[in-house]
């Protein structure tokens, strides 16, 4: 095989970050993060694969006490309008710390790139797969992270229209994230929600769909074979 080979020990490494990754929501108050650590966290997102290699991903950084302050309504009213979808449930899920806007080292927006026209990968699935590999990036600054042994929170709660026009994005691009990244006091022994009792992780083989048979051949006529 060639190329780089990967030694068993950093296997096993990454594993184990993948498996002890939190979404966290609880940072200890502190000073930003220094340039060169947050660089190599940025860097690593922007490693991440993408279709076609449209890299949509684009990171803001918002870490100044006035920007979190200003941006923490944003978060409390889609809070609000979330307990009220949720029913009986609402008191419960109001109880629940949903951000660390304050407390986090530093504070992120992670945006959506307005369509730069690549067909490669994604002609049928366009916004789909934008959407995908922008995640893939989160995921990547999410495990770097963790590996640096800092906590990342992603908060989804807010109004992305609106928060696109306080951003001043270009047209085209959508906020799809708020990152609170920075060191915490612990790390959950569980997933938060699954901790307190929200909600539990599902087995592996209930994720797993066997195949179905496959369909007759259509136009009546036998399928065509090879030589």
């Amino acid at each position: 095989m060639s190329g780089p080979h990967v030694e068993a020990s950093e296997r096993e490494a990454l594993y184990r970050i993948m498996a002890l990754r939190r979404d966290c929501r609880h940072f200890t108050p502190g000073p930003l993060l220094a340039d060169d650590q947050l660089e190599r966290l940025l860097d690593a997102a922007h490693q991440a694969p993408s279709v076609g290699l449209m890299q949509p991903w684009r990171f803001m950084r918002l870490s100044t006490p006035a920007w979190r302050e200003h941006l923490i309504p944003f978060v409390e009213a889609e809070r609000q309008a979330t307990a009220q979808a949720l029913g009986e449930r609402a008191a419960e899920f109001l109880r629940i710390k949903v951000e660390g806007i304050r407390d986090c080292a530093e504070l992120l927006a992670v945006v959506l790139a307005p369509d730069d026209g690549t067909v490669f990968g994604r002609r049928s699935m366009p916004r789909e797969m934008a959407w995908a590999s922008a995640a893939c990036a989160v995921q990547n600054l999410w495990l770097a992270a963790r590996a640096e042994n800092l906590g990342l929170g992603w908060v989804s709660m807010f109004d992305p229209e609106a928060l696109a026009r306080e951003l001043q994005l270009p047209e085209g691009a959508t906020p799809f994230g708020l990152l609170c990244l920075g060191p915490v006091p612990a790390f959950y022994e569980k997933p938060m929600l699954e901790q307190i009792g929200w909600r539990q992780r599902r087995p592996l083989q209930e994720m797993l769909w066997a195949s179905p048979d496959l369909p007759p051949a259509s136009g009546g006529g036998e399928q065509a074979g090879g030589d």
